[in-house]
């Protein structure tokens, strides 16, 4: 059995998901939504050499001009823990 990967520190990044989101993605709605994509990834190419989670948002067909979050475990693990608890509010599985 193959246990999960361990990070291995050298200024390093890797692409983990992202997602385009496309006009279908939207709810319909009379207000103009914006039409967003996300992007997370790992990285640990700081002056301290700590590997971080990368969030990306940025809107679509605008690239390098959105908003990036540098995540350390301990903010990572508070989303995902906000995300799991919104996911349960609107009645969706948590999910793993």
């Amino acid at each position: 059995m193959v246990g999960p990967p361990v990070w291995k520190a050298g200024r390093v990044r890797r692409s983990i998901d992202d997602f385009p989101f496309s006009p279908d993605d939207l709810p319909p709605s009379e207000d103009e939504l914006q039409l967003l994509s996300w992007a997370v990834a790992i990285s640990d190419d700081y002056d301290d050499a700590e590997p971080r989670v990368v969030l990306t948002v940025e809107e679509v067909g605008s690239p390098g001009e959105g908003s990036i979050m540098h995540l350390n475990g301990d903010q990572a693990r508070r989303l995902r823990v906000a995300l799991r608890d919104a996911l349960r509010e609107i009645g969706e599985p948590p999910g793993d």
